[in-house]
């Protein structure tokens, strides 16, 4: 099966959000708007770039689009082998593996994205992205400069991003032509994410995943700070915090995403599914792993290509090799939800796996609607966790009959 990749903030353009409006997806945006208090359906359609590009507006805007686009993946059933995302990407990604749930995440992306625009406000800084120079020169480069100037980003070979205040970081952009550099182009964002000059935003960010619940994951999730695979939920609060002010490890993350694939269950395919708004990860990965599968979903006619990939190719034949039949045996059963909604496990009167399961007794809620098992068993999972949107008829505990 497939990695799930998630684009960060500079992915967002006007008007990303019109093309989904008529899809069953595009509730979860009304969804998030109650959450945040924000008008969310309005940055998706009507504002323009400028508006776009401010901090706050960017996160919450490409978040939820990513969100919207997950849903749609998810309504088909594909499902990830793991995830990752770049920079707030990661949230998105967070969110596909079950480590957050919906209502967290969205009060999660709305506080760091304020946070940092205060960060940005406080300390001025500027991004510059440079072409046709690896990583360790960008890093003499910044040293050269002697000043507040730093790498970001390390998207693929030869790509990197610096980051500073932007005295410093222009005289970076100019020793690095020197060293190599064939292109240095200064990005449309409002501060110098992943360098020191984030620090304001840190107690801020801490005090809010505090107060964040994080489930075990699905699947593991492949951090920004170390290119490393993390399914322990304790591991994440300080590797999202840290992530404000340190690199994004990209090109790394992506090499540990394919070696991932390779080992895995359905082994061998390099086949990587970027979700969210048309951006730049496709390139990164190609350029990084170029004998790998990118497909990108920004509207719901990529949806169609998806499916259409996955299809032609060995992930879906193996799943269905490896997984058919597995739950048409008379003694497997599933109960599903009644509605569209979060589903809520409530500790109290929920079964844990293993205990006996009677008939009509509460496996959990669906937006206050009640789910009560229609049969009697022994509880063997949950197949949706706390504060995941479900659909109507979506599987959300498994039996096995007594």
């Amino acid at each position: 099966m497939p990695a799930f990749m998630f684009p960060g903030q500079g992915s967002q353009h006007p008007g990303m959000g019109v093309a989904w409006r008529e899809h069953p997806s595009w509730e979860v945006v009304q969804d998030a708007s109650g959450i945040a208090g924000r008008d969310i359906e309005h940055l998706l359609v009507d504002a323009g770039a400028e508006e776009l590009t401010e901090t706050r507006n960017a996160q919450l805007a490409t978040f939820v689009m990513a969100l919207v686009v997950l849903d749609a993946v998810e309504r088909l059933g594909i499902e990830p082998t793991a995830c990752a995302g770049h920079s707030l990407g990661e949230y998105s990604a967070l969110v596909a593996a079950g480590a957050i749930g919906f209502d967290d995440a969205i009060r999660l992306v709305a506080e760091r994205g304020e946070a940092m625009q205060e960060a940005a406000e406080c300390n001025p800084g500027t991004m510059v992205a440079l072409t046709g120079i690896d990583d360790e020169r960008a890093r003499i480069a910044c040293r050269r400069a002697d000043g507040d100037v730093w790498l970001a980003n390390i998207n693929a070979p030869r790509e990197c991003v610096i980051a500073g205040r932007p005295p410093e970081t222009e005289r970076a952009g100019r020793i690095a032509t020197e060293l190599g550099a064939t292109r240095v182009l200064k990005l449309a964002v409002s501060g110098a994410f992943h360098t020191p000059l984030m620090a304001p935003a840190q107690p801020r960010l801490r005090k809010a995943l505090e107060e964040t619940a994080f489930y075990p994951l699905a699947v593991p999730v492949v951090a920004n700070v170390d290119a490393l695979a993390h399914e322990d939920s304790d591991d994440w609060p300080t590797l999202l915090s840290a992530q404000l002010r340190s690199p994004v490890r990209w090109r790394q993350s992506v090499l540990n995403l394919a070696d991932i694939m390779h080992t895995g269950e359905w082994g061998g395919d390099n086949f990587f599914c970027d979700l969210g708004p048309g951006g730049p990860l496709r390139a990164m990965v190609e350029a990084t792993v170029p004998e790998a599968s990118v497909v990108t979903v920004a509207t719901p006619d990529d949806l169609d290509a998806l499916v259409a990939a996955l299809a032609g190719g060995s992930p879906l034949q193996d799943f269905a090799e490896h997984h058919h039949g597995e739950r048409l045996y008379v003694s497997e059963r599933l109960v599903v939800s009644p509605c569209a909604g979060l589903f809520e496990a409530q500790a109290s009167q929920q079964p844990k796996p293993g205990d006996p399961v009677e008939t009509g007794d509460l496996v959990g809620t669906v937006s206050g609607t009640e789910v009560r098992s229609p049969f009697a068993g022994v509880l063997m999972g949950l197949l949706a966790h706390p504060g995941e949107r479900v659909q109507a008829g979506q599987p959300v505990a498994w039996l096995r009959a007594r």
